[in-house]
């Protein structure tokens, strides 16, 4: 009887429609707190840019904005990590502009990074870079989750997603 290979695929994909609902949701509870009343505020997801742009008055606001738009992420299952900061600037009418870039792969540096780690843990396992994603083979089931539990401590720019567990 052939034994029968197991897989996972390790991705940093993002659902962008649970980000556009965080974004609505931040939205509409920044309209109603009480420290934005009267002042310029605004969440802009572009999604074809890839890009979240926060803009208000001061940047303890922004720090606000932020707060409530991560709190939005976090209960709809996206990592805080999936935001990475690209600039502060000066916005027109003395506001402050926040740019960030939406992380939704897993950069050639951190793809070795994830392999070396995989194969320190001296598993049967291996493990292949496709191009956004790794996909990692093994006949163990254990072994397959105990590299998940091991990637899952790691300190990592993107957010990882295990896909496809078979």
């Amino acid at each position: 009887m052939a034994t029968k290979e197991h897989q996972f695929d390790i991705s940093a994909k993002l659902d962008l429609q649970e980000m556009k609902n965080a974004v609505i949701q931040s939205q509409k509870e920044i309209e109603t707190r009480y420290d934005f009343k009267g002042i310029s505020k605004e969440i802009d997801l572009n999604v074809g840019a890839k890009t979240l742009t926060l803009i208000t008055s001061s940047d303890n606001k922004i720090d606000a904005m932020r707060d409530i738009l991560i709190s939005k992420m976090n209960k709809r299952g996206i990592s805080i990590n999936s935001l990475e900061e690209l600039k502060k600037e000066d916005s027109s009418g003395g506001n402050r502009k926040y740019t960030y870039k939406i992380v939704d792969t897993i950069e050639k540096d951190e793809a070795k990074i994830i392999q070396t780690e995989i194969k320190s843990l001296k598993l049967k396992v291996s493990a292949v870079n496709q191009g956004d994603e790794i996909r990692v083979t093994g006949k163990n089931i254990d072994d397959l989750q105990t590299v998940m539990k091991h990637l899952k401590t790691l300190e990592l720019k993107a957010p990882l997603v295990f896909d496809n567990f078979r």
